[in-house]
C-alpha cells in the first residue's frame, strides 16, 4: 500500500460521521500503551478562537526552547497540518507508519461491529506521533464540544475554554448554558482553568471549577487593548495576573487582543507551575505567528481576505474588523456555509454590507447548496458560482485594485479558495 492507499483507508471512516464518546478512543489508546500520557498537554475548547490561541502558545513555547507538538483540526488544505511538531507539519512516511500502528486495532474493533469515527482515529494517531516525537508539550485543541469530545482522555496541565457562543446546537443543546455545560467538560479536578466566557456561560465554567477545586482565570473584556496598528500589524496591552504586556503580532483582527490574552495568562499559569518561559520568548513568539485562513490578508491590490469564520460570532468579528479596520472601495463577497449552520443569521450579518454577492459551495460533503443560501438573502443581488475555484477568478476579473474581496463562510471553503490563489501566485 501506498501513502494514497493509507489515506483512503483513513478516510472511508469519515462516512460514520460525528459519534460522541470516550470509550472507542479509550479502547484504542490503551492498546497503543496510552501515548497521550507520555508529556505535559495543554488542553483548548471553546468555540472560536481555539486555533490562534494554540498557535501562540506553540511559538511561545518553542522559543522557550521546548519541543512542542499542537493537534488541530480540521486541516485548512493538507491532512499534514493536523500534526505539528516545532512547525513542522507530519510527513506522509510518519502518517502511513501511524496508520499502520492503529489500522490493526481498528480492524478487530470493525469485526467486533464497535467502529470508532475518523477523527478518534486520527486523534489516537495524533497522541502517537507526538509520543514517537518525544516532545515537551503538546496543546491540544478540542474537536467538537468537550465532555465527550475525543481528544477529552488527556490529563493536562492546564484546561482552556476560549468563549462560548451558539453552535453545533444539534449536538451541544440550544441554549448557551448547556454548550457551556459541555465545554466545561474538559475541566479536570484541581487542573488551572483559563477563560473569556462571560455571561451565563461563565456562570456555568465557574460552578463546574468550583466543584472539581480548579482555579479560574478570567480574561475579561478589560485585559486587553488595541494601542495602534494598521492592515499588516497591531499592538496590545495585555493586562494579566502577574504583569502587563506590549505585545506586537502580525495576526489581523482586534479580537486577537482577546486570544492573546488567553495566550498570555496560560503562560502565567505555567510559570506558577514551575515552567520556565522568559519575557524573550513570549515577544518574539507571538510577533513572530500567523494563522493561514484565519483573517488572513494573502494579496493587495485588491486586497484578498480569508477568514474560515463558520459560526454567528466569527461572522460578527469578521464585520467588525471590516468594518474598523480596512479602507476600500467595493467589497466583493464570496461565501460558502456547510448546512448544519446558522445560515441566515450569518447572512443577515455579512451580506448586509456587501456590494456584491457570490455564492459558492466547497467539496465538503456537508456544505449547504448556493441556491438556499441565495433564497435567504433579500433585496441584493446575488450571484451563485458553484466552483470556487471560478467564484475567486471571477471576483478577481469584476476587483479594482481599491476594492476588498472577502471569502469566508466555512473552513473548507477557504481552504479551497487558498490553495488555488496560492497555486496562481506562484506561477508569476
Amino acid at each position: 500500500m501506498n501513502f494514497e492507499d493509507y489515506m483512503n483507508w483513513l478516510y472511508s471512516f469519515d462516512k460514520f460521521g460525528i459519534k460522541l464518546g470516550l470509550e472507542r478512543i479509550t479502547y484504542i489508546c490503551k492498546e497503543l500503551e496510552d501515548p497521550q500520557n507520555n508529556y505535559k498537554i495543554i488542553h483548548v475548547g471553546g468555540t472560536n478562537g481555539k486555533g490562534s490561541v494554540c498557535k501562540f502558545l506553540e511559538s511561545i513555547l518553542v522559543k522557550s526552547g521546548y519541543n512542542v507538538g499542537v493537534y488541530t483540526s480540521p486541516h485548512l488544505q493538507r491532512f499534514s497540518e493536523r500534526f505539528v511538531v516545532n512547525s513542522e507539519e507530519v510527513s506522509e512516511f510518519e502518517v502511513v507508519h501511524l496508520i499502520e500502528k492503529v489500522k490493526p486495532i481498528v480492524e478487530d474493533m470493525k469485526k467486533n461491529n464497535n467502529i470508532p469515527t475518523f477523527f478518534e482515529i486520527v486523534t489516537a494517531m495524533a497522541f502517537q506521533y507526538f509520543k514517537d516525537k518525544k516532545v515537551d508539550f503538546t496543546i491540544i485543541e478540542v474537536g467538537l464540544g468537550g465532555r465527550f469530545d475525543a481528544t477529552n482522555i488527556v490529563n493536562p496541565l492546564a484546561t482552556i475554554i476560549t468563549n462560548v457562543t451558539l453552535d453545533h446546537q444539534d449536538r451541544l443543546g440550544n441554549k448557551i448554558e448547556d454548550i457551556a455545560f459541555e465545554k466545561a467538560g474538559i475541566i479536570k479536578q484541581e487542573v488551572p482553568v483559563i477563560t473569556a466566557t462571560s455571561g451565563a456561560a461563565l456562570d456555568v465554567i465557574k460552578k463546574i471549577s468550583e466543584g472539581k477545586n480548579s482555579e479560574m482565570t478570567i480574561v475579561g473584556r478589560d485585559s486587553w487593548k488595541k494601542i495602534r496598528g494598521s492592515e499588516n500589524w497591531q499592538e496590545f496591552l495585555i493586562s494579566c495576573s502577574i504583569k502587563d504586556y506590549k505585545i506586537k503580532t502580525f495576526m489581523f483582527g482586534k479580537y486577537q487582543g482577546e486570544n492573546i490574552a488567553i495566550a498570555l495568562s496560560t503562560v502565567e499559569t505555567l510559570q506558577i507551575n514551575g515552567v520556565y518561559i522568559s519575557d524573550k520568548s513570549i515577544y518574539d513568539g507571538l510577533e513572530k505567528i500567523k494563522n493561514p485562513g484565519r483573517m488572513e490578508i494573502v494579496n493587495f491590490k485588491p486586497m484578498i481576505l480569508l477568514d474560515g469564520a463558520h459560526n454567528v460570532a466569527g461572522i460578527i468579528n469578521l464585520r467588525e474588523t471590516i468594518e474598523e479596520g480596512l479602507i476600500f472601495n467595493s467589497f466583493i463577497l464570496i461565501i460558502g456555509i456547510l448546512k448544519d449552520k446558522n445560515i441566515k443569521e450569518i447572512l443577515e450579518v455579512i451580506t448586509t454590507i456587501a456590494d456584491v454577492i457570490i455564492i459558492t459551495k466547497s467539496h465538503n460533503k456537508r456544505a449547504c447548496d448556493p441556491p438556499i443560501l441565495k433564497n435567504m438573502i433579500h433585496d441584493k443581488e446575488v450571484i451563485i458560482i458553484d466552483d470556487i475555484l471560478k467564484a475567486v477568478d471571477y471576483a478577481k476579473s469584476i476587483a479594482s485594485i481599491q476594492d476588498l474581496i472577502c471569502i469566508t463562510g466555512s473552513i473548507f471553503t477557504v481552504g479551497e479558495a487558498r490553495d488555488h490563489i496560492f497555486t496562481q501566485l506562484q506561477k508569476y
